[in-house]
């Protein structure tokens, strides 16, 4: 089985509306890391050496090559990314080999056999 990792950095107020979404359209699970920084195409606004930019989630989802297109689009529609500037990114890596995944791997297994049907 082949996996992609579909990378997610999000206005924190969006993580919980994201990881649903992306459950709903086939994710198994993911990892959040918060705290997130980054810049974009303007430079970040202070007032007296205090960000005023709001705070970034990185979301991390495993999964199954044959879903992560539709979970990648759900994301971005769930998050705004296209309709509203500077609310986040998301893209996709392929992952050359995972260890970890096994329950994964038989969880989504009849699901996909379905699907090919």
């Amino acid at each position: 089985m082949r996996f992609k990792l579909i990378v997610v950095f999000a206005d924190d107020h969006k993580t919980d509306t994201i990881t649903k979404a992306a459950r709903e359209a086939g994710a198994t699970g993911c990892t959040v890391i918060t705290n997130a920084r980054g810049e974009g195409l303007e430079e970040k606004k202070t007032f007296l050496g205090l960000s005023l930019e709001t705070q970034r989630d990185m979301v991390l989802l495993l999964v199954e090559e044959h879903r992560a297109r539709q979970i990648l689009e759900t994301v971005g529609e769930a998050g705004e990314f296209d309709t509203t500037p500077g609310t986040g990114i998301a893209f996709q890596i392929d992952v050359e080999d995972a260890v970890g995944v096994t329950h994964q791997v038989e969880s989504i297994t009849p699901s996909l056999e379905e699907e090919e049907l």
